[in-house]
């Protein structure tokens, strides 16, 4: 592990990274890149920060075929980072004591102290996140630096430079900093002032102070948006490297932290750590046009109990009545999702969300909404992986998902007849099903991703046709029966099973099953896609 000579806290260098990675925005592949040399290097495993694993782990080459003198991914992504990181410190974070660099020909970390600096007068704060739209970084909880900061004919302000003045006098020190404290607190209602106008237009009654802090940049200028209900913490990282963000837009209701336990079909737990519980609403302030939005929800409630309904309404239009979440999970702890597309602002430029009391009260753990295609649900692509991939058309798969009971197994030889290999490079396997959710009105299509790795000759299970069979069936129709990969492909030869016309169940999902006649069940791969034209 590399530190500077001034030694520096794991706690604090935490932090440090975790700013950067908040810092990075919208530039999802920097900062799963960032990510991942953090985790690396928190755990003690720098020696493991190479180039073949960050090409096969981070940007989903394959294990078995990467060669590095053909693929540069791994160096141009870490060098991308590594200007990123000099821009940020250069820019918006030169202030920060602490200072996180990746050394030329390395990947390893390495966290340094900075020469203390002269605070740069800011702008009191009027939002949760500024992000750069050029995709440059800024500073978490801050706005952009005054015109002074870019005049080079400016004194200058940070670094040695600062250090090496005169020294002053005791009085006049305290002069400059009662002059200071003054004009910070004229600013701070100046902008107050204007910013507390802004929102009277957009949300009566609400309260004014904390409205003008979330209207100040409002959720389009930061699509996707992803909110933890309840939460107030610094933003997390779900297992595809998506970002969500503490709670806002929200008033009524309360947080309540969830109890530590496993929660069923889902590979985020982070999602369902909090609720807000009560009768609350969501403004969110959107720009004109087609959005996608998705519910989650757990059951705290032992299974059995009697009914404990709510409703919810997108912008006064009954979206869910009578919704009681342990019956729609059909269980307690056990994850729900529940799916809307065609969502659009209301006339006043903003999307309200009210989740109102029935026999019991609402109860929401996670927000997000998404920019939608009109009159289709964005396609839901899974991997059985545990990190995301991308396919050689550009199409991202996410980790495994929506899942119950079953097994993982991976492998290293190379599957033919796929011009994505490493999509089979994991199988699930046993007796399973998936609840994959959907919009209620639309008709599906169903792609489903086989390889036989196990059963074969000089494979470890030995045997041929008949080794294996299954069948799978979703919301009770069978699709395959007596399904014998082996038999239809042979050994470690990609195999695709496509269905159509297929009609989710009232609760809004695709509850597909895998289930053994001889030997398990197995999939690698699973896709569905929208038929609304």
């Amino acid at each position: 592990m590399q530190v500077n000579s001034e030694e520096t806290t794991t706690e604090a260098e935490r932090e440090e990274l975790e700013t950067i990675a908040e810092a990075l925005g919208r530039s999802s592949r920097l900062a799963n890149l960032l990510q991942y040399i953090g985790e690396k290097y928190f755990r003690g495993e720098s020696s493991q920060l190479t180039e073949y694993n960050i090409a096969t782990e981070v940007f989903a080459r394959s294990k078995t075929t990467f060669d590095s003198g053909k693929d540069a991914i791994a160096r141009v992504e870490t060098h991308r980072l590594r200007k990123r990181l000099q821009e940020f410190y250069e820019g918006a974070g030169r202030d920060r004591l602490l200072q996180l660099s990746i050394p030329p020909g390395a990947y390893v970390p390495v966290f340094s102290r900075r020469a203390a600096a002269v605070p740069t007068l800011k702008a009191p704060e009027l939002s949760g996140k500024y992000e750069d739209r050029t995709g440059g970084l800024t500073a978490p909880e801050a706005v952009q630096p005054t015109q002074a900061a870019h005049d080079e004919s400016a004194p200058a302000q940070v670094g040695t430079h600062a250090l090496s003045r005169p020294a002053s006098p005791i009085w006049l020190y305290s002069l400059l900093a009662a002059v200071l404290i003054l004009s910070v607190l004229g600013v701070y209602r100046f902008f107050r002032s204007r910013a507390a106008s802004t929102v009277a237009t957009v949300a009566v009654g609400r309260n004014t102070s904390d409205a003008a802090l979330q209207i100040a940049h409002p959720a389009s200028e930061s699509m996707p948006l992803r909110l933890l209900a309840g939460y107030s913490g610094t933003p997390k990282t779900d297992s595809a490297g998506a970002v969500w963000e503490a709670d806002r837009y929200v008033h009524g209701g309360g947080a309540w932290r969830a109890p530590e336990g496993p929660i069923a079909r889902t590979s985020d737990r982070l999602l369902f750590r909090q609720w807000r519980i009560g009768d609350f609403v969501y403004d969110i302030p959107l720009r004109p046009g087609v959005y996608e939005v998705h519910f989650y929800f757990v059951a705290s409630d032992p299974a059995g109990e009697k009914l404990s309904t709510f409703r919810i309404d997108i912008n006064g239009v009954p979206a869910l009545k009578g919704f009681d979440v342990n019956s729609d999970a059909l269980g307690d702890d056990i994850a729900d999702e529940r799916v809307f597309r065609d969502v659009s602002p209301g006339q006043d430029g903003v999307l309200h969300l009210r989740f109102g009391s029935e026999r019991g009260a609402p109860k929401l753990n996670a927000l997000e909404v998404l920019p939608g295609i009109p009159h289709k649900l964005l396609p839901v692509r899974l991997s059985v992986q545990s990190t995301p991939f991308t396919d050689h058309a550009g199409q991202l798969w996410h980790p495994d998902n929506y899942y119950a009971n079953g097994l993982t197994s991976s492998q290293q030889q190379e599957i033919t007849g796929s011009p994505d290999p490493d999509l089979f490079s994991v199988e699930r396997y046993g007796h399973f099903t998936y609840a994959i959710p959907v919009d209620t009105r639309d008709r599906y299509t169903l792609v489903l991703h086989f390889a036989e790795f196990y059963f074969g000759p000089r494979l470890p299970g030995g045997g041929g046709t008949g080794s294996r069979v299954f069948r799978v069936m979703c919301n009770g129709e069978t699709l395959l029966d007596n399904f014998d990969i082996y038999k239809e492909a042979g050994s470690l030869h990609a195999l695709t099973k496509t269905f159509y016309h297929l009609k989710p169940s009232a609760q809004g999902k695709l509850n597909l099953t895998f289930e053994p006649i001889a030997n398990n069940a197995t999939v690698s791969g699973v896709e569905v896609l929208d038929e609304s034209q």
